[in-house]
């Protein structure tokens, strides 16, 4: 459990630091080092968590307390880190941030740049002392660690990262109408049907938040059907393996030739099935930033009919600008309500409506945990299914 946390507050400063740096760092001023630090302690920390977990499962009552303070500490850490996240969204959203010269040289915190006014200065000076002020907490934590002689394990690797398919079942989705509304849109907008460029749309955001079943039920729509005369989906992962990619888009596009080994013959294959064709091609979970991996199959993607699109899912903003997406849609997380329609229906089923009742305040509890994730609300709703008690 402790460990989800820190990764999970691992994955939102690496979110706001590195997939949209910029104007956002500097939002919080000269804080950098603070975040810096920040990570450096989580990361020294993550790296014993497993012994630590093991030593508190066979009784290990200090420790025990050790994590419980960490656990405490990382929530703290998550809602600083989505006040900063939710302050930027808002800046970019009025215009503040979009069109903010960047400064030439570095602003100490205390002397706000002019492009963003008193109120934007005082939040900064704000998210920056309570950064700081969990950077304290997090080293005292960091150092009692060494206390307790924990040992950096090893973990058991788990079997490969599983696949994604274009399959879904629409009746486990809950919300997203208005995300699917603006994907469907943008990939029936046929405004650069004149245009020689392939237009690459992108989904974004963190692991867990919906976008490949975003994807999914794009991919599965009637209109989406219909307008395309072929649709191939890949799931990419990482690392970006050129050929097994341009070989499972062969597949997709039911080639007849699956005996190629080399970059090039796949490539001329591809280019050859899409001529005069309007495809989709759905790339699932990309994390390349080597634009040179693209490059080729953007070349070579080209050559299908116009109206063709190429549909994208990263964690990764920048992954998306590499790879030519403009205005990317960001995926926000569920609503409270929607998050717990998605858990209820999972923990709930086949319980009698009495025991819903009995069950439902502490199971709103464990949903507002779930920060709006849908993956953590399905994971942890499948888990509740089969405890019976208020206890359990």
């Amino acid at each position: 459990m402790a460990d989800a946390i820190v990764n999970l507050a691992l994955e939102q400063l690496l979110q706001i630091t590195t997939q949209k740096i910029g104007e956002e760092v500097r939002l919080v001023g000269n804080v950098e080092n603070e975040v810096e630090k920040l990570r450096s302690n989580l990361e020294a920390i993550q790296a014993v968590l497993l012994d630590a977990e093991e030593r508190q499962m066979k009784g290990d009552r200090a420790v025990r307390r050790w994590l419980d303070k960490l656990k405490d500490i990382s929530y703290d850490m998550e809602d600083v880190l989505d006040e900063w996240n939710t302050e930027i969204m808002r800046l970019q959203f009025e215009g503040e941030l979009e069109h903010a010269p960047a400064p030439k040289q570095k602003v100490p915190s205390f002397f706000p740049c002019s492009c963003f006014g008193i109120k934007q200065a005082v939040l900064r000076r704000d998210i920056a002392q309570k950064i700081k002020e969990l950077n304290g907490k997090l080293e005292i934590i960091n150092k009692e660690k060494d206390t307790f002689k924990l040992e950096k394990l090893k973990r058991i690797e788990g079997p490969e990262r599983v696949s994604s398919t274009s399959f879904v079942d629409m009746a486990e989705i809950c919300g997203r109408e208005s995300e699917m509304n603006s994907l469907v849109s943008k990939l029936l907008d046929e405004r650069n049907e004149k245009q020689r460029d392939l237009p690459v749309i992108s989904l974004v955001g963190m692991g867990g938040i919906g976008k490949t079943t975003l994807a999914q039920l794009v991919y599965n729509n009637d209109k989406i059907m219909s307008y395309f005369d072929t649709k191939i989906w890949v799931c990419v992962s990482d690392p970006f393996n050129e050929v097994r990619v341009a070989k499972a888009i062969i597949e997709g596009l039911e080639c007849l030739t699956t005996d190629f080994v080399e970059l090039e013959s796949l490539l001329k294959c591809i280019c050859q099935s899409i001529m005069g064709k309007k495809f989709l091609l759905v790339l699932d979970d990309v994390w390349s930033e080597d634009y040179n991996k693209w490059k080729s199959f953007y070349h070579c993607l080209k050559n299908g009919s116009y109206g063709s699109k190429v549909l994208i899912t990263t964690r990764n903003e920048r992954v998306a600008s590499i790879m030519g997406s403009v205005a990317p849609i960001i995926m926000e997380q569920l609503a409270q309500e929607e998050c717990w329609l998605l858990f209820s229906q999972l923990a709930f089923f086949g319980r009698s409506l009495e025991e819903c009742e009995k069950l439902e305040k502490i199971g709103r509890e464990i949903v507002a945990k779930c920060k709006g994730l849908p993956l953590a609300a399905k994971t942890i709703g499948n888990l509740l299914r089969f405890k019976g008690t208020r206890d359990e």
